[in-house]
């Protein structure tokens, strides 16, 4: 298993931070692309997705969306919202993870030739494994904390961030992974906490996912109850479950043998599938 140097490529116009892992050679199995949080980047990752992928015998991608990582920044990303020759600015519009999902994701995936990925999303990253999912053929979709619609607690949390990032340690410590650290925070603080984005709802758009589904959900996660995941068991039949008991927002990092395993058992029973 290999990892290849993070680079980027680029997709409408703009640069994504790109890092690709490959397969062992004979792996079948399709590629597991990772879509970070809301704060996320390819970096903030860790190993993790090497380590993954090194245990499933499977090629990797995790990419950080414009604005996080070392993608191209958003313009002007406090300001109006508006497009320049296709390239937005400005703030987030309540349908940024639709427009990742059924804009952003499909071009990079057709531009890199992946073809039928499992896609494997944690908190807006899961938002967006599930729109994608209901949408376009894939192998399998895997979320972790994902966000189906607004909760009270969410925003709650989410001005708690603000807080921290304005007055405590926060910004000091998302530096370290982002080039525009304010950029990455701002464009997904101020629109979770606008009037517009709190009638978000995508329930009625999971009813189209096909593809076998794992949804998992920590217990102590202050971002979001355990109706989000179980309202996606509601509307997609073959959901499987997991409700991880001491883990916050990231199952990945509290519980990561419970999750490795979890993925690992999913991921096999998808075996046939690929045959």
């Amino acid at each position: 298993m290999t990892t290849s140097p993070i680079s980027k490529i680029n997709i409408q116009g703009i640069g994504l931070e790109t890092l690709r892992i490959a397969p062992p050679a004979g792996s079948h199995e399709p590629t597991l692309v990772f879509l970070h949080e809301g704060l996320g980047s390819v970096r903030m990752w860790r190993d993790w997705p090497a380590r993954v992928c090194a245990q499933l015998g499977c090629a990797g991608l995790v990419y950080s969306r414009q604005g996080y990582g070392q993608s191209d920044p958003v313009p002007h990303v406090r300001g109006p919202s508006g497009q320049t020759d296709g390239r937005r600015h400005g703030r987030l519009l309540p349908d940024y993870m639709h427009r990742e999902a059924f804009e952003v994701l499909p071009a990079l995936l057709q531009a890199l030739g992946i073809e039928r990925p499992v896609l494997l999303g944690h908190s807006d990253g899961g938002t967006i494994a599930l729109l994608h999912a209901s949408r376009w053929d894939v192998s399998g979709c895997i979320v972790m904390a994902p966000h189906v619609m607004v909760e009270p607690i969410s925003v709650q949390a989410i001005h708690q961030a603000r807080q921290a990032f304005e007055q405590g340690a926060l910004r000091e410590r998302l530096a370290a992974y982002h080039a525009d650290v304010d950029c990455a925070f701002w464009q997904w603080n101020e629109v979770w906490l606008s009037p517009a984005f709190a009638s978000f709802d995508i329930r009625a758009d999971l009813a189209g996912i096909r593809a076998p589904l794992l949804a998992i959900q920590g217990v102590d996660d202050p971002y979001g109850t355990m109706a989000q995941i179980e309202d996606i068991a509601q509307a997609v039949p073959q959901t499987r479950l997991l409700k991880l008991p001491a883990c916050g927002h990231s199952p990945h990092r509290d519980q990561p043998q419970a999750v490795e395993q979890a993925v690992a058992q999913f991921m096999a029973s998808l075996a046939s599938r690929w045959t």
